[in-house]
Order: structure tokens, then sequence, then C-alpha cells
């Protein structure tokens, strides 16, 4: 059976990332939905370089909105894609001609290792997420799961089978699989090559232990079962598949369900199933950012119009208030199920784009999970009406910025169709 464990801080995510592609002997699948040319980023690239130079074949998806915003014409990735055994694909490409598919993105975020390990979560490709290089990030989660021995029924395959549906959508399109024709652009490409060279063996000096074979087994604790949850994978818009299944299970569950969310945007369906399973279940929980902790400005301003009708599904509400965005999108229910994953409870991800959640029966991972989620709940505001709270002692909520509260006075009378867009 397959074991698993908790990416819990932004450091011990790259290192691990890097770690599994160093080992990486066959092939090696990165999805995800943002990929910058930053510290972290081109420490991933660097890694990836080195494989491919090994004969690892390399395969890396990337949405279509992202590669126009942060990929295309960067040379480090040119010098990746141009790689024999390298290939990358955009899903859904941004193409002004196609306005029915604008919105639509790739929104997972996994990395696959020959047929041992892989790791999904909700961390993008870039400083924010991984690694310590910069002032500003996100909390975030990923579950790394490690395939025990030769077994045929491992996870491994469903993330597998879901990568290859989505790679082979007429949807992705390759990009950046030759050098540039201009001499001064194959010069640029040719140099970034050679920096990823030496970035990482810098790397492997500095950070000798990010390269050490770890015994995942003592990382790691056993599972009964994992099943991942996805939603369609067509550039259009969707049924609500993986919302569906994802509070069905809960539903149909027993014992304390917890979730957290960076934002809530729910439209009156979401809204009558957060009711459903209140009424089913009289200990939910949600934990969100505040309006002054939210990094999304529409998500914060949606929250702040629509707190009242969230308090009437029954839900209790924590606020996570401590300064630093939260990007956490993970579930408990009771003292097994364990969820992680890339959906946020919006109609963005419930509608429009691709999503998943791993979904993991093991009561050690469950415990582990509680424990790293109430270190953010523990500094949690408990929301006790719209503009109030249970306070413990010492706490004292943050003032909303002037920047901030000029940006909810200016989104709120376009909150009527924001929030069906974002």
């Amino acid at each position: 059976r397959d074991r698993a464990a908790i990416l819990f801080d932004n450091t011990e995510a790259l290192e691990e990332r890097i770690r599994l592609i160093s080992h990486a002997s066959e092939r090696i699948v990165l999805s995800t939905f943002d990929f910058c040319e930053d510290n972290s980023g081109k420490k991933m690239l660097a890694a990836l370089y080195d494989a491919a130079n090994r004969g690892v074949k390399v395969q890396i998806l990337i949405d279509g909105y992202s590669y126009m915003t942060h990929v295309q014409g960067k040379a480090s990735f040119q010098a990746l894609g141009a790689l024999d055994s390298v290939t990358i694909k955009v899903y859904n490409p941004i193409n002004l001609l196609k306005p029915s598919k604008l919105m639509a993105r790739l929104h997972d975020k996994y990395l696959l290792v020959d047929e041992t390990a892989y790791i999904l979560g909700g961390r993008n490709t870039y400083d924010y997420f991984l690694g310590d290089e910069t002032n500003y990030k996100n909390y975030d989660w990923d579950v790394l799961v490690c395939r025990d021995g030769q077994d045929e029924n491992s996870s491994f395959y469903q993330v597998e089978e879901y990568f290859q549906s989505v790679w082979n959508l007429p949807d992705c399109k390759a990009v950046m699989n030759t050098m540039p024709l201009w001499k001064n652009a194959r010069n640029r490409v040719t140099e970034a090559g050679k920096a990823l060279t030496v970035l990482y063996e810098n790397m492997k000096s500095e950070k000798e232990d990010w390269f050490t074979a770890k015994d995942y087994t003592q990382m790691t604790v056993e599972t009964n079962q994992i099943r991942l949850l996805s939603n369609p994978i067509d550039a259009s818009v969707k049924e609500p598949v993986l919302f569906y299944n994802m509070t069905e299970l809960m539903r149909q569950s027993e014992g304390r369900i917890v979730f957290h969310t960076p934002y809530i945007l729910c439209n009156d369906y979401m809204m009558r199933r957060l009711t459903a399973l209140c009424a089913a279940n009289p200990d939910v929980t949600m934990m969100t950012n505040s309006v002054a902790n939210n990094g999304n400005p529409f998500g914060a301003t949606d929250y702040l119009i629509h707190k009242p009708k969230i308090l009437d599904t029954g839900v209790q509400i924590l606020e996570y208030d401590q300064g630093v965005s939260y990007h956490g999108k993970c579930f408990t229910i009771g003292d097994r199920l364990t969820g992680v994953g890339s959906f946020n409870w919006d109609m963005r991800s419930a509608y429009i784009d691709t999503e998943l959640m791993l979904v993991i029966d093991s009561a050690a991972l469950n415990a582990s999970m509680r424990n790293y989620m109430e270190t953010y709940e523990h500094d949690a505001l408990e929301v006790k009406d719209k503009t109030t709270y249970h306070l413990k002692e010492g706490q004292i909520p943050q003032v909303i910025s002037d920047k901030r509260k000029t940006r909810v006075r200016l989104l709120k009378p376009l909150d009527w169709l924001i929030r069906y867009l974002l």
C-alpha cells in the first residue's frame, strides 16, 4: 500500500521536489498552474535540466495564461525545452479568437517521478510557495505519496492516468521544442542552459542534504486507500463534479469536518450543498482568510458581502488573520480521511478550472494533518456574527488598511459580476 506524508513548510516542499527530481532515472512529470523564472523556479528548472541531460524523459504541463505571462520568451525555459528528452505543453493557450475558452485554466499541481513517488497539492512553482528566499510568501499544502514495493493498485497510476488524459487533449499544445532561429537569441538560450548547470552544481554543494537519498518509510505513514477526485478536463464550462463528490463524501461521513480555503465564493447551488452538509453534520468548521488578510481583493470583497449568508448555512467560521495570506486547500473528516489539493471553494474551481483533491484514508496521516492545521487555527479568529468575534485573550483583529478599504469600496458595486468570473 502507498505511504504518505504532509509537506507543511515551503522550504521542505522545495527540498523534496529537488530530491525526487535528482534521483529520477526514467521519467518526470510536472504539472503546474504557474511557473516563474525566480529563485525557486530556477532551482526547479536547474534540477529538471540536469535530469534531462542524464537521459530522463521530462514532461511539463503549464497553464496557458501563466505561460503567456511568466514563461513565454524566457531563456531558461527555452534552454530546457530545447533538450531532446524534454517536452513542454501548454493547456489552453491564450487565443483571442476563441473567447469562449479564455477563462479556462489548468489549476492542477503535481510532480510524478519514475513509478515510485509523487507530490500533489496547492503549491505553484515559484518563490511565494517554494523555498524561503522572498519576504512575501503564501502558506499552502502538499502531500508526498510513495509507492510501496510493486503495488499495481498504487494511487500513482490514478494520477498518471489523469495526467495522460490532459496531456493528450487537443487543447494542449507543445511549445519551446526548438532553439530560436536568430543567433543572438540562440546564444542567450545557450548561456541560460550553462547558467542552469552552474546553479545545479552550486545547489549540490550548498544544499548537500537536499540530494541525499531519504528513507521515506521513516518519513511517511501507512495508508489504507487513496482516491483522486478531479473535475472534467476540457477547456470549457464544467459540471461541478469535484465539488459535488467532495461535499457528498463529507455529507455521508461521520465525525468532525474541517476544511480550509483561501476564499469562498459560492453560488446558490454551492450554498445549498454547504447547508445540506451542515444539516447532516452539526460539527463543520471552515477556515478562510479574514478580509484584512486575504491576498485576493476580489475574494476579500465577496466574503465581506456574503458573510451573513455563509453563516446561515450553519458552518462555523475561523478567519486566519496573521498577516501572511493563507492559500491552503485541504480538509479532514473524522479521524481517518484527509484531503489535499488545488480546489478553492469558489465558482471558478467548481465550474471552470481543472482541479484535483487527493483523499487519503489513514488515521496516522489524519492525526498529522490535524496537528498541522491547528497551528493555523489556533491563531485564527472565531467568528461570532458578521462583525464580531469570540476573541481569545490577547487576540486583536487586524485593522483593514486604507488601501484595502479603497479596493473593497471600488469592487463592491461590481461583485455581482466579478464573483462569477474570478
